[in-house]
């Protein structure tokens, strides 16, 4: 009999009753602990924690809308054979059920890998918190496109009440920078289209809107479709036209109404070029859709569906 047991048997039957409450107690709390551990609320904050995939929705503020995916499914195949080694960030909504931050791209990727659980980073956040932090994230990406980070700025300035300046802290850029990518929301949408598209680049947009009437900056963006303008061409292009002499000889035409301007910017944003309107006496007139080249009248002719 070892020496334990001769010490139990020898403090009585209350000595083991005693032993055996303890042991009892601690089955209990370690019971416990693994009731704790395998409860959701034991993430805490910062944390890297696994949560399956199927808990994760994901983020209605997300600012980017395109996902490359032959760019996903190579990821996928990484995350296959070395497990996804960056966690993405989620908040939690309830015991069951977060929603994403960042990481969105990462996420689809592990989908697609056949994951059932992910490494996150757990953080608390409000909506507002929830926007600012998606956009950073993302607009630190180099494949987002400019309109996208203006649309997202636009929102966090509108949905958040943010000044431009208190925006520019937010993500670290000047007020100059942040007024530039608004203002290449006030383009005309075949302008917009095209920085969507990656045929425009940023400095291309920042010579157009230094050019106030749509008409001209519908011109001169057809220019550099067509001819494969480099952006020092594109600004030469606007100083030249910026410079341009207006001529007062002769007769001034009249001024045209402002439904007569809005037909022609409508009509120049169809057709990516300029659109003259003219309108005489009994309501009769003509429209002038000037085409730079053979294809251009082609293009012109396909919208028309002739």
């Amino acid at each position: 009999m070892s020496a334990e047991k001769r010490n139990a048997l020898g403090r009585g039957l209350s000595a083991l009753l005693n032993d055996s409450e303890n042991v009892n107690q601690n089955q209990n709390n370690n019971n416990n602990k693994a009731n704790v551990s395998s409860s959701p609320e034991v993430n805490s904050l910062g944390s890297v924690n696994e949560i399956k995939l199927t808990e994760i929705e994901v983020n209605p503020f997300q600012p980017r809308t395109d996902f490359d995916q032959q760019a996903l499914a190579e990821l996928a195949d990484s995350i296959k054979l070395q497990g996804l080694i960056q966690p993405i960030t989620v908040r939690r909504l309830n015991a069951h059920s977060y929603q994403l931050i960042s990481g969105e791209r990462r996420f689809r990727a592990s989908k697609l890998a056949g994951l059932t659980h992910i490494p996150v980073y757990i953080r608390s956040a409000n909506d507002q918190q929830m926007l600012e932090m998606a956009l950073i994230e993302n607009i630190q990406r180099e494949n987002l496109n400019a309109i996208e980070v203006a649309l997202s700025f636009q929102r966090m300035i509108e949905e958040c009440n943010l000044k431009q300046e208190e925006l520019g802290d937010r993500v670290s850029k000047n007020r100059s920078t942040v007024t530039n990518y608004l203002r290449l929301l006030k383009l005309p949408p075949a302008i917009q289209a095209s920085i969507r598209d990656g045929e425009l680049t940023m400095g291309h947009a920042k010579a157009l809107i230094t050019i106030e009437d749509p008409t001209k900056q519908i011109y001169i963006h057809q220019h550099i479709i067509q001819q494969g303008l480099s952006v020092r061409k594109t600004e030469e292009l606007v100083r030249d036209m910026q410079r341009a002499p207006v001529k007062k000889e002769g007769k001034q035409p009249e001024p045209i109404s402002f439904q007569v301007q809005k037909i022609q910017d409508d009509l120049a944003s169809k057709f990516s070029t300029r659109v003259k309107l003219k309108i005489g006496g009994q309501g009769r007139g003509t429209i002038e859709i000037p085409f730079l080249s053979e294809s251009d009248l082609s293009r012109i002719l396909e919208i028309m569906d002739w």
